[in-house]
């Protein structure tokens, strides 16, 4: 399966607004080309930068479309208010030729069970199982994904390709040595930009 859109510069982008408060999808188009033009390899829509929850389902999927529509290489994140949703999202992803997908953990239900988040992560995997992923580790979701939920996820989903880490220093030592560091085909992203 094919990695390379975690690689190099990933920005993560916000859906800009028309004056009437609508998404301005035109307006993420052209934010999406310009970064692209400057050198990123790909851009992250509907990640962790909070406007998700502030977007119908049809919007954020409509912002999807608009980017893979313009040739924009898009990760999409699958935060969501439950996992059937979130798997909307990632089949979503997959249909329009999305070229990847940044697993959110469960977020307002049993965020702090390991069964429930390894449930929650393999429903996404199967739910796009030819798009690449990655799981997305913040401490501001309550839940830290360690190294035995990710071997035993990869085991059973060979497109999970890799871990972003947003933990801070030390977290980040981890991921890089009991998670990537075991399999030189994995990809470690920095999500705290002053870490690297």
């Amino acid at each position: 399966m094919d990695s390379s859109v975690f690689t190099g510069g990933i920005p993560a982008l916000m859906t800009p607004c028309t004056p009437t408060g609508e998404p301005d999808f035109e307006g993420l188009v052209r934010k999406g080309h310009e970064l692209i033009s400057l050198g990123m390899t790909s851009v992250v829509y509907c990640g962790s930068m909070g406007d998700w929850p502030l977007l119908t389902d049809d919007q954020r999927q409509e912002g999807v479309a608009h980017l893979v529509g313009e040739d924009i290489p898009v990760i999409v994140g699958t935060g969501a208010q439950n996992t059937a949703l979130a798997m909307a999202h990632a089949t979503h992803a997959q249909s329009v030729g999305a070229r990847g997908l940044m697993l959110i953990p469960r977020v307002l239900s049993r965020g702090s069970a390991l069964a429930a988040q390894s449930a929650h992560f393999s429903a996404l995997l199967q739910s796009a199982p030819e798009l690449p992923a990655v799981i997305y580790n913040s401490p501001y979701y309550g839940f830290e994904t360690k190294a035995d939920l990710f071997f035993a996820l990869r085991k059973a989903h060979s497109n999970l390709v890799g871990f972003k880490e947003f933990g801070g220093r030390a977290p980040l030592s981890y991921a890089a040595e009991h998670i990537t560091g075991t399999d030189p085909a994995l990809k470690l992203l920095v999500g705290v930009d002053t870490q690297v």
